[in-house]
Parts: C-alpha cells; sequence; structure tokens
C-alpha cells in the first residue's frame, strides 16, 4: 500500500538561460515562467505549496517543501526569497506619538529601518501572538510573537492594540 500523501510528486525543476522556474511534468510537458505561491505565508510556510504556471493554473501542489529533494527545494525557496519581503520586526525601539499616524524605529531581521503606522487596524492579529503591520508604503510587517518581544517593545506595542 502506497501512502500518496508522503510521496513526493513527480515533476523536475530547473531554471531556464533566462532564469526563470521550469516545471518538468511526469509527462515531460515543460512550463516555463512557473511561480510557487506559499497557501500560509505566516503559519506554515513549509506547507502548502502551489506552483502556477504562467497562465495562472496550478501545476503541482506541495504538501510539505521539506518533502523535496534538495534541488528542487533549493530552487524554490531562491524563487520563494525574491518575490517574498516581510521583515521581521525584533525590537521596537520608539514610537513618535501613541496616536496614529505615527513613526517606529524598529530592528529587522533585515536591519534597522522606520514604518509609519496610518491606522491602529493596519496592526492584524494572526494566531500564537504574531501580528502583521502594514506600513503606509505596504509592506508588510511581521511580529512572529508579541509575548516573546523585550519588555520595552512589549510596552510601546500594547499601546496599539
Amino acid at each position: 500500500m502506497t501512502d500518496t500523501a508522503l510521496t513526493p510528486p513527480a515533476f523536475r525543476l530547473e531554471r531556464s538561460p533566462l532564469g526563470h522556474l521550469v516545471h518538468i511534468g511526469a509527462d515531460g510537458v515543460r512550463s516555463e515562467h512557473c511561480v510557487p505561491v506559499r497557501a500560509f505565508p505566516i503559519a506554515a510556510p513549509d506547507e502548502g505549496i502551489s506552483l502556477v504556471g504562467a497562465d495562472g493554473h496550478e501545476l503541482v501542489w506541495i504538501d510539505r517543501l521539506s518533502a523535496l529533494a534538495d534541488a528542487p527545494r533549493q530552487l524554490i525557496e531562491e524563487e520563494l526569497a525574491q518575490r517574498e519581503f516581510t521583515p521581521v520586526i525584533l525590537r521596537i525601539r520608539s514610537v513618535s506619538t501613541f496616536a496614529t499616524p505615527t513613526t517606529w524605529d524598529v530592528e529587522t531581521d533585515r536591519g534597522d529601518t522606520r514604518l509609519v503606522l496610518e491606522v491602529e487596524e493596519n496592526i492584524r492579529r494572526l494566531g500564537g501572538g504574531a501580528l502583521l503591520i502594514a506600513d503606509e508604503r505596504g509592506v508588510q510587517f511581521l511580529i512572529r510573537d508579541r509575548f516573546g518581544l523585550d519588555k520595552a517593545s512589549r510596552r510601546l506595542l500594547e499601546r496599539f492594540l
């Protein structure tokens, strides 16, 4: 008996000479310009990856990225890293005011930066203490665990929740 949920999908991935991701199905059909899309980018980034063709149709569904062999997994991770930009806030250094709009000085996993929070509704609560904060430019900042921030950061953050 074969457990299909644990069987990696039958396909190959490669890069075209122009650097685009190419899906090669089990039937040998090549689909250039395919794009990986996470179903749950915050809650379960390793689970539920869809490879979508240039026509917008799903080519293959991947239950778990870690179940793939190293080469295709690495290509998908590279492609996702190019498309996704969600800096993770590690520390809130200061806020300009406790009324919105307000400018926050933050330390992220990508370096120090400033974000402008236009309205408090731009802070979205996710499960497990995670928050997603949209700034005025549309950049999404993630706080993985607001309870895991340092005390000063939690104190500043609580004023906006």
